[in-house]
């Protein structure tokens, strides 16, 4: 059973590794948006506290997150394993998930501030068909026009400089402080983000078979 957390900065990429992992072990990938989204269009009384807060901009607090990811747990697609993604995101959440679904392993995807920086700032996003593109790794054919459509290219708000420097401090005084609570339990293992993707997934990709069968050692991969 391949049971994982996902921890890292934003723009490390944690969703283009679930979205491998996912398609190579057939588990799902779990995270807490669309969690979120699948409850609110549900009719349970789960659903409707938190359709509620969305509709009021709020943040969803620590036990409905907790509530709501335990229920998903117990859905029939997850026997094989699942990717957590974006819970627990805080040090409470990790606490309550140890008496209810405890992780094989956490894959720490770590990657410099800087890199952070440029690998967010350089994204340009189309707000017509929702393509995304980067300037760097992946230019548009005609600058600030989108390929598939033509529509004018945009700077997400939350990629403008000033927004990535308060994602990396709430990360850092939040998320980050669950490496060390995995690294207590021999959990926690570094994966250097600062490579191609396929050279971090030929790296990973026997780590995770691995756990299929046997414990994850307590070493970084």
């Amino acid at each position: 059973m391949i049971a994982i957390i996902l921890l890292g900065p934003p723009g490390a990429g944690k969703g283009t590794l679930a979205e491998e992992i996912k398609t190579a072990f057939h588990i799902p990938h779990i995270s807490t948006g669309s969690i979120f989204r699948e409850a609110a269009a549900g009719k349970t009384p789960l659903g409707e506290q938190v359709r509620s807060i969305l509709a009021s901009g709020g943040l969803v607090p620590d036990e409905l997150t907790i509530a709501l990811v335990r229920d998903r747990l117990k859905q029939g697609d997850t026997e094989r394993g699942y990717i957590l993604d974006g819970f627990p995101r805080t040090l409470p959440q990790a606490e309550a998930l140890e008496g209810f679904a405890r992780p094989g392993a956490v894959i720490n995807l770590c990657l410099p501030e800087e890199e952070v920086t440029a690998r967010l700032s350089g994204r340009r996003t189309c707000p017509a068909c929702g393509e995304i593109f980067h300037v760097r790794h992946r230019p548009s054919r005609k600058e600030g026009l989108c390929d598939r459509c033509g529509a004018g290219l945009t700077i997400r708000p939350d990629d403008e400089e000033g927004a990535i420097k308060n994602r990396l401090r709430v990360y850092r005084t939040q998320t980050a402080v669950l490496e060390g609570f995995y690294r207590e339990r021999g959990l926690c293992h570094d994966l250097d983000c600062h490579r191609p993707p396929a050279e971090i997934w030929k790296e990973l990709k026997p780590f995770l078979q691995g756990l299929e069968a046997d414990p994850p050692p307590s070493s970084s991969i």
